[in-house]
């Protein structure tokens, strides 16, 4: 074009065997006329990805391509970039779309753009303050912890000893035991029926059934089974049990199970 033309011949450069090197100057009047002209003609002069940056869908499609890539095109800073770069209103928003912020910002960075208007989350429409990518970070360093290791530490123990609170609260066991009796003439039923309607504990569950299993010389014993917390014990369950010293001879856990 004829701007091109002029552009061109404004700042010859210096020619060194088949290569023309152009001075700094050159280069920067180069780079501003890439992005002066993207943003006049709002289209891409090369070929290339092609998306709609003022829609949703355009923006997630160019997120999506440049996740992998730190340039539109290749693996150097070039004209595309500009053109792109130059079809932006404002800055991606970071949480969105983050491959293309980071593109956004690098190239910002290159083209020599010392502020960027970036979307704040939850501000009020009114608020048109300007995202400085280049400010420091001082007034974060600057603010003090307000806690220290110490408490930081004893917080986390606290908060790992509430969740196995939590966790053991929840806990059930499931515990087997064999009753023996102490002659053939007992009425098993009669005595599990007992055991189970007067051993009552909070937290304890017995079975609603029972077996009963030989021993020897006509004489058979209980197996039946209860479930516990863990502020429960099998062992007070089974000196409750043994209390019943009469009709109980002995009282045996099998198994136990945590469900």
């Amino acid at each position: 074009s004829h701007n091109q033309s002029i552009l061109a011949q404004s700042q010859p450069g210096s020619r060194t065997g088949n290569t023309t090197q152009y001075s700094p100057h050159t280069i920067h009047l180069r780079s501003s006329y890439i992005l002066y002209y993207a943003r006049t003609n709002n289209t891409a002069t090369m070929g290339g990805p092609k998306f709609d940056v003022s829609t949703d869908k355009g923006m997630a499609a160019f997120n999506g391509f440049m996740g992998s890539k730190s340039y539109v095109e290749g693996f150097t800073f070039s004209p595309a970039d500009s053109e792109w770069f130059a079809k932006f209103e404002a800055c991606p928003d970071a949480t969105k779309y983050p491959h293309l912020y980071r593109w956004y910002v690098h190239i910002a960075a290159v083209s020599g753009v010392g502020a960027i208007s970036a979307p704040a989350a939850k501000k009020a429409a009114d608020d048109e303050d300007d995202f400085d990518v280049f400010g420091d970070d001082d007034d974060e360093e600057e603010e003090a912890e307000t806690e220290t290791r110490a408490e930081k530490l004893a917080r986390l123990k606290k908060e790992a000893e509430e969740r196995t609170a939590r966790k053991e609260a929840k806990q059930r066991t499931l515990v087997a035991i064999e009753i023996k009796p102490w002659d053939v003439e007992q009425d098993l039923m009669v005595l599990w029926k007992k055991i189970t309607t007067t051993i009552v504990q909070d937290g304890l569950k017995w079975g609603e059934n029972c077996n009963l299993a030989d021993v020897a010389f006509g004489i058979k014993k209980i197996q039946c089974t209860f479930t516990m917390g863990v502020a429960n014990s099998s062992d007070d369950v089974c000196e409750a049990i043994e209390k019943l010293e009469d009709e109980v001879q002995s009282v045996e856990v099998t198994s136990m199970n945590v469900l």
